[in-house]
């Protein structure tokens, strides 16, 4: 099953385009962003990005692929226990621990954790992401946390940047509204 998602950002002129497929095999999201000329997740210049995410059946991040249109690109595999390579498939020890990836210019990722977490959220959980800043595609490994707070709302915790925000999503884990950061149109 295929579903399409849009997302703009609250500030800056962002916006991403999201085709969704899952299916028993597992989850494959492709993204176009189109990032902001500024804004607080971003290095202040604007840049466009396509992106492809694989996830396993119960969402654990397996593949990913992107690349900033004129600049740089990356590609990371992972087993799903925690464990990463590089694209040349060299290990990547500083991901150890890490299931999701955080693209800091798309609320989808933040589906990931959800979605695999599931009713775990109605207690704190801490957990480790691959954390990819945009344009330059810096990656580190970063501590978050999610807390499941009712049906659809999310707390999120960055404990790197004292910042934390209540997110609200749709049935599936996917986010309607990211305060100050991005809001959902559409389907």
């Amino acid at each position: 099953m295929r579903r399409i998602y849009r997302w703009h950002t609250v500030e800056g002129g962002g916006t991403e385009h999201l085709a969704l497929d899952l299916s028993l095999d597992g989850i494959v999201a492709e993204g176009v962003v189109v990032g902001p000329v500024t804004g607080v997740l971003f290095e202040g210049e604007p840049f466009g990005c396509i992106y492809r995410v694989r996830c396993d059946p119960d969402w654990r991040v397996r593949e990913l692929a992107l690349r900033v249109g004129g600049g740089p690109s990356l590609a990371l595999a992972a087993d799903g226990e925690g464990h990463w390579t590089d694209g040349a498939g060299a290990p990547l020890p500083a991901l150890d621990g890490c299931i999701d990836v955080d693209l800091a210019c798309s609320p989808f990722t933040n589906t990931l954790p959800i979605r695999r977490l599931g009713e775990a959220l109605r207690e704190r959980q801490a957990i480790r992401v691959a954390f990819i800043a945009f344009p330059g595609l810096e990656l580190k490994a970063w501590p978050q946390l999610y807390t499941r707070l009712d049906a659809g709302r999310y707390l999120f915790e960055s404990p790197e940047h004292d910042f934390r925000a209540e997110i609200e999503t749709d049935e599936d884990g996917l986010v309607l509204r990211y305060p100050g950061l991005f809001t959902r149109r559409g389907a």
